[in-house]
């Protein structure tokens, strides 16, 4: 690349919550040299989890979903630039190449370039919708607003994503069915107390819920769920992300389901750091708001020479059928499900600890569960926590 005609000391590559994370706390620590977000979306970086939620549901005004005023960028010198998608990375020159042409000068950089949905490979795939993007959210509740009440929906995941879609336009008055490949929701990686839990849920708020079978075809008013077709106002695909890794593989950083770094966030180049849904931190990868929040943060603690705090258990909320959910913790295995109370707080034990807790209608606070989990607590001291 040629030399850059513009420099900045940081350059954060990614416009989301772990970019503006850590804008904001390398400014908190006293960083006084010049910072600059690259976004490749029009918009200013925004919170994803409402697009699914209030943003469908409630009709929310764009600027209450930005991660920032706009205000704030210019009170804290944070340069923003939106419709900037960085090309090429060079970490070894210290040069970012973008799609207009022009070059970027940087002495430590972050990438944050997230993920994007995984793709529904069926015939006339082109006719779903998709949940990723504000421009996403925008099309999805305009086709939600305009259907009939009562009009038959379907929605393509029994994930996150699809549980939560599917319980907005539920109460929106449509009528969601969820298709899942899988036998039960959440693919059963949060078990079966709490897949039933959530399927009893969906019902009472009226969505109807199709486990082992998958969609095979698509039209404009229509989905085929195996050799069935069904008559839908609109189809809605939620079935996974995958980290948008190419800028830092082609610039040569590892990468594992992710790029890699360590619990700095920092990668296999010392002036490059990575954060949220891109990054597979000491061999975690988690693509959750709160993740993305506090890698940010400690990318910038790294950036700056200073003590890095420890990552906290995993924290992933949601809604099922308008109630909340937070789940605390990672648990690839467990050897005991364990209500610590029926229909609020369940326990996925491992060696009669707890590995993780799901609180059910905000029953448990997330900052307590956190640290019970951390400290792999017996479950007496969950109870205990409940009591006070």
């Amino acid at each position: 690349m040629n030399d850059p005609a513009e420099k900045t000391d940081v350059l954060l590559v990614g416009g989301g919550v772990a970019s503006v994370r850590c804008a904001r706390t390398l400014r908190r620590h006293g960083f006084d040299g010049s910072i600059l977000i690259l976004g490749a979306e029009p918009f200013a970086p925004y919170n994803r989890p409402p697009l699914s939620k209030e943003l469908l549901r409630d009709d929310l005004d764009d600027e209450l979903v930005l991660a920032e005023p706009m205000r704030w960028y210019e009170r804290r010198r944070i340069g923003l630039r939106t419709d900037a998608r960085v090309e090429r990375l060079d970490p070894f020159a210290g040069v970012a190449a973008l799609s207009d042409g022009s070059t970027i000068g940087f002495g430590r950089c972050l990438l944050a370039t997230g993920s994007e949905p995984i793709r529904l490979a069926v015939p006339g795939a082109e006719h779903a919708l998709e949940l990723r993007t504000l421009a996403d959210a925008h099309r999805l509740r305009d086709r939600a607003r305009a259907a009939s009440a009562g009009a038959s929906v379907v929605v393509v995941g029994g994930g996150f994503i699809g549980v939560e879609v599917a319980s907005g336009l539920a109460a929106l008055g449509l009528r969601p069915l969820i298709v899942e490949r899988a036998g039960a929701l959440w693919a059963g990686s949060l078990g079966t107390e709490l897949a039933t839990w959530g399927r009893d849920h969906l019902a009472a708020a009226g969505v109807e819920t199709r486990f082992d079978a998958t969609v095979t075809r698509v039209e404009a008013n229509a989905a085929w769920v195996d050799d069935e077709r069904i008559e839908a106002a609109f189809t809605v695909v939620g079935i996974g992300v995958r980290p948008r890794v190419e800028l830092g593989r082609e610039a040569g950083l590892a990468e594992d389901d992710g790029i890699t770094t360590d619990a700095t966030q920092r990668t296999s180049h010392p002036s490059v750091w990575a954060a949220g849904d891109v990054a597979r931190s000491a061999g975690l990868r988690v693509e959750h708001w709160h993740s993305a929040r506090e890698s940010g943060e400690r990318a910038a603690m790294s950036m700056l020479e200073l003590p890095v705090p420890p990552p906290p258990a995993p924290w992933f909320f949601s809604e099922v059928g308008g109630t909340a959910l937070d789940v605390l913790g990672v648990a690839p295995e467990w050897d005991e499900e364990r209500w610590i109370r029926e229909g609020a707080v369940l326990a996925h034990l491992t060696a009669g600890r707890v590995a993780r807790l799901v609180s059910i209608g905000s029953a448990l606070d997330p900052a307590v569960a956190r640290d019970l989990v951390a400290a792999n607590v017996p479950t007496g001291a969950v109870e205990a926590a409940m009591a006070r």
